[in-house]
This record gives structure tokens, sequence and C-alpha cells, in this order.
């Protein structure tokens, strides 16, 4: 999607959140009205995620070098890069709203997994004090880390179907449940998901969960369709990778948890405008056992 596509399609669903969220917001003498500024929240969402789609790592920079230089055209009403910042933390509520239009489709193949997300170096973690008493320890598969967890879902073709931020020490199979509310069909995960007690939860649901098998465990309920689709859950960390060299999930720059959070939510957004999505490209075989599936 280019610069053009973004902002129309972040205008058009604007105008209609700002019409709805009128009516359930109180009267506007009861409550602290925002400075007006002549540059849009839908531009501001707009630069926000183009941010995510471009090859900065530093976002003043962006924003000095590449917006205010070489798109004045496109946004006559731009502010310093000072009050831009300023205008940020606005953006939060609109862009949680956005982001679940964006949401793909279940199609009965879903692959759950998830990633740490450092908010500052280690030796710095007892110092920093934006993010205390909510960031926590938590250890990746190379290190440990100070921040945060983000779970994802997606389907086979790349699609995120839901997602969650939570500290860094929270169990892989604790936010399971509320992720996969609204999914049928398979989930397939690493290791870390395996709970017998999640199994049976997500079961009751018409959700079966598929993990690798220990040593010590028996092999069952598993066909030959799932254990081939469990070859395949590199599917999730190649999202995962996108999203953090990409999209630039990743930086220990945020000076304000709010600020955090729409960095998220931006680069989820800017991920799901990809045209060319990481995918499976089932064979024969595969495509034939599908069918097994829904029966």
């Amino acid at each position: 999607m280019d610069l053009e596509e973004i902002f129309c399609s972040i205008d058009d669903f604007y105008l209609c959140f700002q019409e709805n969220i009128n009516f359930k917001l109180i009267e506007n003498h009861q409550r602290k009205a925002r400075k007006i500024s002549r540059l849009s929240l839908s531009e501001v969402m707009t630069i926000l995620i183009y941010f995510h789609q471009s090859s900065y790592r530093n976002f003043k920079a962006y924003y000095q070098e590449k917006i205010m230089k070489h798109h004045q055209k496109e946004f006559p009403c731009l502010v310093s890069y000072n009050r831009f910042v300023e205008l940020i933390p606005y953006t939060l509520i609109p862009l949680i709203c956005y982001v679940n239009t964006q949401k793909g489709h279940c199609t009965g193949i879903s692959f759950i997994d998830s990633m740490g997300i450092p908010i500052c170096h280690k030796k710095r973690a007892k110092r920093n004090k934006i993010f205390k008493g909510l960031a926590a320890w938590g250890k990746s598969s190379v290190d440990w880390y100070f921040g945060f967890k983000l779970h994802l879902i997606i389907n086979e073709m790349g699609e995120i179907l839901a997602f969650q931020v939570t500290p860094g020490n929270v169990d892989e199979r604790k936010p399971v449940p509320f992720l996969s509310q609204n999914l049928w069909g398979n989930l397939f995960g690493d290791k870390g998901y395996i709970s017998q007690k999640l199994f049976d939860t997500l079961f009751e649901n018409n959700l079966k969960l598929v993990t690798p098998y220990k040593k010590t465990m028996k092999n069952k309920l598993v066909d030959l369709w799932e254990k081939l689709m469990l070859r395949k859950r590199s599917l999730i960390e190649t999202v995962n990778d996108q999203l953090q060299n990409i999209s630039q999930l990743l930086h220990s720059r945020h000076r304000s948890v709010t600020n955090f959070m729409v960095n998220i939510i931006a680069g989820l957004i800017a991920y799901s405008f990809q045209e060319k999505k990481p995918s499976l490209k089932l064979d024969k075989e595969e495509e034939i056992m599908l069918p097994v599936l829904a029966i």
C-alpha cells in the first residue's frame, strides 16, 4: 500500500469512528477538550503507520527528513516534530479500533507463538521508571530480556487473527483461551503450549490444540495431516521476524507507555498492509487431507 491508499483507508475509518464515538462520550463541558491541531488525527495515524513501512529506524529522522521534506504536498498542515509527538497519544484508541478491522478470517488452520519485546538494555532494567510495575523479566530462546511479550495467532495465509501484549514473565499458555475465542479447527503451537488442561478447554470450544510431543508423552489424537502442519510452524516465526525487522516493533527509546503501545499497534497495521505476506503453499497431498479435517 502506498501513502495515499493508507490515508484513504485510515481517513474513511476515522470519520465513522469519530461520529460513533461522540455519542458515547460525556458532554463537552464535562470533559477536558483536546487542543485543536491543524494536522488531523487521521493524518497523524497515517504518518505513524507509514513509518513502519519505511527503512528508517529513528522516528525523528523519518519525520524531519522524509515527511517534512518530501511529503509536504500530501500533508500541507504539518506541525513541528515536538508538536507531532504531543499528538501521538490521541491516536491510540483509534488505532486499536482500526487494527481490529484489519484482522484475517479463521480458516481452521491457525498458528500461535509469542515474541519478546525488550524495552531497554538488561543493565538498565533496574533504572527504568517509565515501565515500572508493568514490564517484567522474560526469557526468549536466546537470552533473558526485560519487557513484554507479544502473543500472536495467524492463519496459513499469514494474516493476523488475534494478538495480546503481556508482561515478559507471563506464561505463553495463559492468554490462549482469550485469544482463541472466535477460532475453530486446529491451533498449532510449539512445546511451550503443552498443557492437558488447556487442550481440554479449547477442545470444548471446537478448537484442537496440536503441539509436538515430548519423549515421555504418548502420541495421542494426532493424525498424519496434523503432523505435516506441525512442521510448518516456522510460518509464524517468519511473521515474527518481519514484525521485528520490517515493521520495526522493537526499539528501546520509548518515553511513555502510550507511545509504546502506539508503536506496536501501528507496526501490526503496517504488516497487515503488506501485499505479500508469508504464507503456506500446501501441496496436493495436504489439500486432499483438508476435507478430512472438516469431517
